[in-house]
């Protein structure tokens, strides 16, 4: 591990980018929005995690395989969110317990629930991030960066599809029969 100590960007500061022309009142209002939803990503994408990995029953593989696609799709977004952040001036966040204090969601408990709580917990998650994500929508289009709000409305539309999704796995149909239930 390097000793060296040199801080070439604090956390928290705004640097003006000439190349995007994006003032650094607005750039900082942006990072923010951008840093709120990356919090909230990486803690959903850990929680969805944890439940690709504990998923048991009738329905493990579907799920198991899904939830892995949904883990992959919120990794891939917080990349997104962070070097945006990043290029307009700002410091993404990073680290775990950075994550939780600045996300609009608690991360669910350490224990292992049953796959349809932990699947409402996790769409109850979604649901805090689809708010947020159109909160910041139209914060980008009030500031007009339109770059960011494209990338947004592009995260929103995937968040919004998993969404849905998980909204069908917790419907009351199933072909699981009721004794192998009990």
């Amino acid at each position: 591990m390097s000793t060296q100590k040199t801080v070439r960007r604090q956390a928290g500061s705004i640097e003006e980018s000439e190349a995007l022309r994006l003032d650094s009142d607005k750039a900082e209002q942006i990072v923010e929005a951008l840093n709120t939803d990356l919090a909230a990503t990486y803690v959903l994408y850990h929680q969805i995690k944890k439940h690709h990995w504990n998923v048991e029953g009738a329905e493990f593989l579907g799920i198991h395989e899904y939830l892995g696609e949904v883990a992959a799709d919120l990794e891939e977004s917080a990349d997104e969110l962070a070097e945006r952040a990043q290029a307009i001036g700002g410091v993404p966040l990073s680290g775990g317990a950075t994550y939780e204090d600045h996300a609009p969601i608690d991360p669910e408990g350490e224990d292992v629930y049953d796959i349809r709580t932990s699947l409402e917990n996790d769409m109850e998650a979604f649901g805090v991030i689809i708010e947020s994500l159109r909160d910041h929508i139209a914060l980008t289009n009030d500031l007009g960066d339109y770059a960011t709000n494209e990338l947004l409305r592009e995260t929103l539309e995937t968040v919004e599809e998993h969404a849905h999704h998980l909204e069908h796995y917790l419907e009351d149909d199933t072909l699981v029969l009721e004794s192998a239930t009990k």
